[in-house]
């Protein structure tokens, strides 16, 4: 239950258990009363969670769910990972991930990944697997409305758990993409985490079992080593079967028991042991610097001398709330910091939780230091952890905080019918691999409601002695140079001890209403409903529109955006490279005379968000809110058009976390190049800015980007306020009435500005160098200006989708030479441009080999066009996604709103399908002799010359 409670706590979706059936909700005065004394008992596993042990020792779970309708999210679970690698095998358990893509009894070679892709599975995207320390999970979703589907899935995952091949020509054939994997992880943190792990992980094996392996290894294995590892470690009594979806359970279990009851045939099973890391009574303190570090970065940590064991008894998660209001209280004063004039890290928190090592815990406090200024950062996290030692927290937070849980809980369980299938899993898996309860979503929220009422200050303020030591300590500072020592590290941790400067925490007093007296209200002109898509347009007194449309998707969200013409397409030149930053950091400064700190307060147990935003074509807002959240969602809405708080030591505080977040990026080589080639695509264009400096942030005028967003927040009237998401109609039309009605507006009506410029068209080639790892990337981009046609837009994304589908084949399949090549595709109503982007990262020495075979098969496009076959993976891509979609209150927003910016007719939405099943490999061909033959702009990175 820990990782369920944890997750809520920060406000991560929790992957917790729901059924579809009706259920009575217990009153909460019931549940206290049964909880009461129930300290030893156990929490409750999800009566709708299905498991049983097959004969061989093969463990499953199964739930029925329906969101998404007609999918069913299958995974194999290996209780094997990195950590069981004897010495000769190091990277193998990762290697034998790969291989169970690459020939396994029913799905030779690369027929497994073109399968999928036929009905619609993305490699990468949908179909995919990692491997950590000590687990290797297979991830599989698939359509459920097709037995024929539905049995290739369960077949696949049978062969993932017993039949792969590991043939020497597919282990020495995979060696190159495992490679080209390990090269996607060089640079700087890895040659940091050389250096600080032994410290970290004192006398463990978790520091030299990295799961990416040894190079030297993964070059020179031989294939009956990885054979050894299999043989040791896939084997039933390691494994477990999870599936979650849109099919009935009886189902899943038959399918289940018919490919995974089979006989164990390893008799006498090597030992899973089970390793850790061993205390110590100094402080280990590990500053560890490079030169392309992008960030500089404190952490502390408190380890538990104890190795957790799983507590599944009701005591057990009382512990867990009390960890969570902890952090949420300790976090909470944190983010304070973060928002004061003269912020000491650019962020920071604290949290008690889980390690490198399967059962170690440790209190950890983490932050990132402005620049090079790891003392300021340092000092403040334990300067914060002291206070709490000291004084305690106060009531008002305990109060707030247990307010916030609440809030969130509760946001999870309205919508315990809808969650999609791929966020229930994790709860299993965790069950499996370490023994964890797997609570159902309305046990958890009982339990909240219950327990969080009866918890006491003193008990949350207690932890912290259980927390903070002087053994088990260890302390880790990485950047791009070595500013503090080892001693000063050290003396800063005694001083704050006995620090007499130490006050207690100062609270503010929270105001009860973001407004003093409501506007005066306006009224709805006109009502028009779109009864084909279900939304209605509301013209207000103002002229300001509202369009909504009520779904039931999502029990517990609304979405929301507003738009207007203009943006800074508007602005001159000078004005734009005056403003264009500063605009970016208008929000910090608060609303309605309420800062960034006392507004988090007020919206305590409040889940809502509005974000404003200033863009090259648009201004307008977006955000978020639950059913119940939205008048405060309207409120937001209306005093971010009439009040932003004008306050230049709040937008300073965020220039100085944005220069210690920039600061050192372009040390890193990627980075570089981004910046670099974009530089070099755009030369000549005044209005570019590129990545954004230190410097850069100097030169932005505050006062300017204030005076730009009360004029293009000024006139509410040409602007159209888009809802969609599960809300009560009449609410929101009392609510619009009220504080969007009311906003000021004159007749003025603008319109967006195109200045003309595009980048580089044609032929060009660039190198750039930088880094000294044997790294490469390449980057090529064919793009040009068309007018737009639903036709060539629909081709252009085929496209996009065939070509990732063949460079995946050609260049990490046969070529060996990349790990994950990548593909976009657009075709832009708004200014008529196509694009399509392809990207890699290889060795130095295969850079023109592997650009040669792409230019190869976009030739191959042009010629010939798509085979049937990559064609119709590409279809079912798109009808599987958008089958999706629909059911999704995003695509709604995105697609409502686009339609109006770009003064379309909504109904060609239900012409998709059609046009998708009608598109020909000569259509594609057509569009690809039309876009790819102009030219392609291609951008090298290549080592520093030695």
């Amino acid at each position: 239950m820990k990782k369920i409670l944890s997750l809520l706590l920060f406000a991560i979706i929790i992957s917790c258990n729901s059924t579809n059936q009706t259920t009575k909700i217990v009153d909460v005065k019931k549940v206290a009363e049964k909880v009461e004394n129930l300290n030893t008992s156990l929490i409750p596993d999800d009566p709708s969670v299905i498991r049983g042990t097959l004969s061989n020792g093969i463990k499953y779970y199964i739930k029925n769910n329906g969101k998404p309708e007609d999918k069913v999210e299958l995974r194999l679970v290996v209780n094997a990972g990195s950590i069981l690698e004897d010495d000769d095998q190091q990277g193998l358990a990762h290697f034998m991930e790969h291989m169970n893509f690459n020939g396994t009894k029913n799905f030779k070679k690369n027929e497994l990944v073109d399968y999928l892709q036929s009905i619609g599975v993305k490699f990468g995207m949908h179909l995919n697997a990692y491997t950590s320390f000590d687990e290797t999970v297979y991830i599989l979703p698939i359509p459920s409305d097709d037995k024929d589907k539905l049995e290739k899935g369960f077949q696949i995952l049978e062969d993932w758990a017993f039949n792969a091949l590991l043939t020497d020509e597919e282990i020495n054939k995979e060696r190159g993409v495992v490679l080209e994997e390990y090269r996607t992880g060089l640079g700087a943190e890895k040659r940091m985490m050389k250096n600080y792990l032994p410290k970290v992980l004192y006398n463990s094996k978790y520091a030299k079992r990295l799961p990416i392996g040894k190079k030297e290894i993964l070059e020179n294995f031989k294939p009956d080593v990885l054979r050894r590892f299999h043989k040791d470690w896939y084997r039933p009594d390691l494994m477990a079967v999870i599936a979650v979806g849109d099919v009935d359970v009886t189902t899943l279990e038959a399918k289940i028991k018919a490919h995974f009851d089979k006989p164990n045939k390893n008799k006498n099973p090597r030992y899973r042991e089970i390793f850790g890391d061993e205390n110590h009574k100094e402080t280990f303190v590990a500053i560890v610097s490079d030169k392309e570090a992008m960030f500089s970065q404190v952490e502390l940590m408190y380890k538990n001398p104890k190795i957790k064991t799983t507590d599944n008894t009701i005591k057990g998660a009382q512990k867990e709330l009390l960890e969570g209001l902890f952090a949420e209280m300790i976090n909470s004063r944190l983010g304070e910091l973060r928002n004061n004039p003269n912020p000491p890290f650019v962020y920071g928190f604290s949290f008690n939780g889980g390690t490198y090592v399967r059962g170690r815990e440790a209190y950890q406090s983490i932050a990132m230091a402005k620049g090079t200024d790891f003392v300021a950062a340092l000092k403040a996290l334990v300067e914060e952890n002291e206070r709490v030692k000291r004084y305690g927290f106060q009531q008002e937070e305990f109060e707030r905080a247990k307010k916030s849980m609440l809030a969130r809980i509760e946001k999870r369980y309205q919508n315990r019918a809808k969650q999609e299938s791929k966020r229930l899993i994790n709860p299993m898996i965790d069950n499996f691999l370490e023994g964890e309860s797997m609570p159902s979503l309305e046990w958890t929220y009982n339990f909240f409601n219950s327990e969080l009422p009866k918890i006491k200050l003193s008990e949350v303020n207690g932890l912290i002695k259980e927390y903070l030591r002087d053994d088990n300590r260890v302390v880790k500072l990485t950047g791009k140079e070595k500013t503090v020592t080892e001693k000063e590290v050290l003396d800063l941790l005694n001083f704050v001890k006995t620090d007499t400067t130490i006050k207690p925490y100062e609270d503010s007093k929270v105001q009860e209403s973001l407004f003093t007296s409501l506007p005066k209200k306006g009224t709805i002109l006109k009502e028009e409903k779109n009864e084909e898509y279900g939304f209605s347009t509301l013209t207000l007194s103002n002229g300001a529109k509202v369009i909504f449309k009520k779904t039931n998707f999502k029990d517990d969200e609304v979405l929301f955006k507003t738009e207007s013409y203009g943006g800074t397409s508007l602005l001159s030149t000078k004005e734009y490279l005056e403003a264009n930053l500063a605009l970016r950091g208008l929000s910090e400064a608060g609303i309605a005379g309420l800062n960034k700190n006392d507004l988090n307060k007020f919206m305590t147990g409040k889940i809502v968000r509005v974000r404003p935003f200033i863009s090259k074509f648009l201004e307008g807002m977006n955000g978020s809110s639950t059913p119940k959240d939205l008048e405060t969602l309207f409120q937001l809405i209306h005093l971010n058009f009439t009040q932003l708080n004008k306050d230049k030591e709040a937008y300073n505080s965020y220039v100085s976390k944005q220069k210690g977040f920039l600061g050192n990026l372009l040390a890193n080589p990627q980075f570089y190049f981004q910046d670099a080639f974009s530089k070099y695509q755009y030369e000549g264009y005044d209005r570019f800015t590129g990545f954004p400096t230190p410097e850069a942030y100097d030169k932005s005028n505050y006062n300017l980007a204030y005076e730009i967003y009360q004029q293009k927040f000024s006139n509410a009237g040409d602007f159209i306020f888009y809802f969609v998401g599960n809300f009560d109609v009449n609410k929101l039309k009392k609510y619009a009435s009220l504080y969007i009605a009311s906003l000021p507006s004159t007749e003025i009506r603008e319109n967006y500005k195109d200045d003309g410029f595009f980048p580089i068209t044609g032929n060009y080639n660039k190198t750039f160098y930088r880094g000294n790892d044997p790294k490469s990337m390449v980057n090529m981009i064919y793009r040009g200006q068309a007018t737009y046609n639903n036709k060539d837009g629909l081709a252009m994304d085929a496209l996009g989708e065939i070509m990732s589908i063949k460079l995946v084949e050609k260049l990490r399949e046969e070529a060996s030479g990349v790990y994950s090549p990548r593909v976009s595709s657009n075709f832009s109503e708004l200014n008529n441009s196509y694009r399509l982007n392809i990207s890699f990262s290889c060795g130095p020495e295969n850079v023109e080999k592997l650009k040669a075979i792409s230019e190869l098969e976009i030739l191959k496009m042009v010629n010939e066009g798509p085979s049937e076959k990559d064609l119709n993976k590409a279809k079912e891509a798109f009808l599987l996604s958008r089958k999706e979609q629909l059911k999704k209150n995003k695509f709604w927003l995105d697609n409502i709103s686009s339609a109006n910016f770009l003064k379309k007719d909504i109904s060609e939405l239900k012409d998709y399908e059609n046009q998708v099943h009608n598109l020909t490999v000569k259509d594609v061909q057509f569009t690809a002799k039309k876009f790819l033959t102009n030219g392609v702009v291609v951008g090298i990175l290549m080592p520093e010359k030695n």
